[in-house]
């Protein structure tokens, strides 16, 4: 975890406070607060982020992020659960839209358990800070969720900050919401996963040696990336994809699953062939944007029948490039 961290510090380009796993704290300037998830950064999430910039610059409140570090269901249910960013993802986004403080609660049964009101006294306007909350119409917590807008709003008056409620953002009738965007993840409809994320859908990782086959066997040298259990994956597939790598951009074709051509029992992974890229990026912190779904994952009799399959995925990927100029490279 150490060595991801030092990883991340070399990409974060401002100064953003960042506190996580303990209660105790208490920031020292007023602010104006959000909560919630924030799984893969919506554009719903999008909204409510550009309301704080608002109020930052019209009152002069710091902005501030409140989230848990273990999602509620994991607690509840014991299960692992799937996210679209992860906590680290998330922390870099933040940090890049220059958000002031991200704080990630630790959620424990006595929160799980804890009265709305405590929340709003003890966690948001003591520890927070907060002088101003905004959050969407359908915004819960508290113990079973009794706290919604309407109590916010009681209490606002008493605690003196203002509240801003901001309307859901729909894709036609329906709410852009993490769970819309996982539906179409498991579809493999990245496409579509990044219209309503406002952005492409990213993986990242630091690149570690593969099984040493696309190269010298292939032809096709690439970048292999373990993503984190818990990092909610697409449908496995090739995907036309962009990919950050010491500060440019390069074009690819990313393969995600089990490789079930090749033997032995290999673990989830994301395998990139980089157009154009020669570099030694093994130990180094890359960034793949799924961008286009081309096929499904497949078993092939052999590896020249593999090797064959990828050229056509390779000239799949020229052509989306050539009729989407937006994602071509670009340096940064």
């Amino acid at each position: 975890m150490e060595a991801l961290e030092n990883v991340y510090a070399g990409w974060r380009k401002k100064l953003m406070r960042y506190i996580a796993d303990t209660v105790d704290f208490e920031l020292k300037e007023p602010t104006v607060v959000t909560l919630g998830k924030f799984d893969g950064r919506h554009r719903g999430h999008q909204k409510l982020l550009r309301t704080m910039e608002e109020v930052k610059e019209s009152l002069g409140y710091a902005t501030a992020i409140f989230t848990f570090s273990t999602a509620p269901l994991t607690l509840v249910t014991g299960e692992i659960a799937t996210v679209i960013t992860t906590s680290e993802e998330r922390r870099h986004n933040m940090e890049k839209m220059g958000i002031d403080y991200l704080v990630e609660y630790p959620f424990t049964d006595d929160v799980r358990k804890m009265d709305p009101a405590v929340f709003v006294k003890d966690i948001l306007v003591k520890r927070m800070k907060a002088k101003a909350v905004v959050v969407g119409p359908d915004c819960s917590f508290g113990y079973k969720g009794a706290g919604n807008v309407g109590f916010l709003r009681t209490l606002s008056r008493e605690l003196d900050f203002r509240l801003y409620v901001i309307e859901k953002e729909k894709d036609h009738r329906r709410d852009i919401s993490s769970t819309y965007i996982r539906e179409e993840l498991s579809r493999g409809n990245v496409a579509k996963a990044n219209e309503l994320l406002g952005e492409p859908y990213a993986i990242h990782g630091i690149v570690v040696h593969g099984n040493h086959i696309g190269g010298p066997r292939l032809g096709f040298p690439t970048a292999n990336i373990i993503p984190p259990a818990n990092k909610r994956l697409p449908k496995f597939g090739v995907y036309v994809s962009r990919v950050l790598a010491e500060g440019n951009y390069y074009k690819g074709v990313t393969n995600i699953g089990r490789k079930p051509t090749i033997h032995g029992d290999n673990p989830v992974g994301v395998e990139t062939f980089i157009f154009d890229f020669n570099g030694d990026i093994y130990g180094k912190m890359i960034e793949v944007q799924l961008l286009e779904f081309d096929r499904g994952e497949q078993k092939f009799a052999s590896l020249e029948e593999l090797k064959e399959r990828i050229e056509k995925d390779k000239e799949f990927a020229i052509r989306y490039f050539a009729e989407n100029p937006l994602y071509n490279p670009v340096k940064i």
